[in-house]
């Protein structure tokens, strides 16, 4: 997807796969624009994997996307999406979550954390130089403890800019060969070829995690890269392009 506002182009891609031997992902991604203007990215990881985990991440997912339609924060959107999800399966099933918003009212890009999984910063330069930033101060998953809430960051929207979230499948590739991926590492290596993009990097993140786990992946893994660039048109066109096999 692209959206184009102040100058600047925001890419999102996403890339995603289910576990080895299992028909469906229980991850889930969905993409929204603001009412009030700019865009926000929810991805959901459902516990265990399969048909359960994908109905557990459909519901968290689905919540918080009507509630940000709706025009509600993001931070109320996930503490409402967690209250929803305990009360409805009592606290039994969590869900991980991640949110990215681009708003645009204040030129920031505003990211959510209920997850395990940290999100990755880089900030590119002309040259190809990357300047990494973790946020991943601890937090909790939705759906289990009472008064559970989304750790907060609030970045400057500027080009060169690149936001990775990612699902825990990510983190797990290579690791029963004690060979996990070093995901900033990784990023910052492909964003250093003249041809690298939000989509080139949501697909090589995933094509190494399957390598890693020679073929079979241990875990549904899901990656999505926001990636700002200046924009140099002269009209602004939004465009949006999915692929599904099946």
């Amino acid at each position: 997807m692209v959206i184009v506002a102040r100058g600047l182009e925001l890419h999102i891609a996403v890339a995603k796969v289910a576990k080895y031997a299992v028909s469906e992902s229980g991850d889930t991604v969905e993409v929204i624009e603001r009412p009030h203007g700019g865009l926000s990215l929810v991805l959901a990881d459902g516990q265990s994997s399969g048909r359960a985990a994908k109905l557990i991440s459909n519901i968290a997912a689905r919540k918080i996307i009507s509630l940000l339609a709706d025009g509600v924060r993001d931070g109320a959107a996930a503490r409402a999406a967690h209250d929803y999800l305990r009360t409805l399966r009592q606290g039994k099933v969590s869900a991980e979550v991640s949110i990215a918003s681009v708003d645009l009212t204040t030129g920031t890009l505003v990211i959510s954390r209920n997850t395990q999984c940290p999100a990755v910063i880089i900030r590119r330069a002309p040259a190809g130089d990357c300047a990494v930033t973790l946020l991943d101060d601890p937090s909790e998953p939705i759906g289990i403890h009472p008064r559970t809430k989304p750790v907060i960051s609030e970045i400057q929207l500027e080009a060169g800019l690149y936001a990775l979230l990612f699902s825990d499948g990510l983190l797990a590739a290579g690791r029963r060969k004690g060979q996990p991926l070093d995901i900033p590492a990784f990023a910052c290596a492909h964003l250093r070829q003249d041809s690298a993009s939000a989509e080139t990097l949501a697909e090589a993140l995933i094509s190494e995690a399957i390598a890693l786990d020679d073929g079979r992946p241990a875990d549904d893994i899901s990656a999505a890269v926001l990636a700002v660039y200046p924009h140099t048109g002269a009209v602004q066109i939004r465009k949006m392009s999915v692929r599904f096999p099946f």
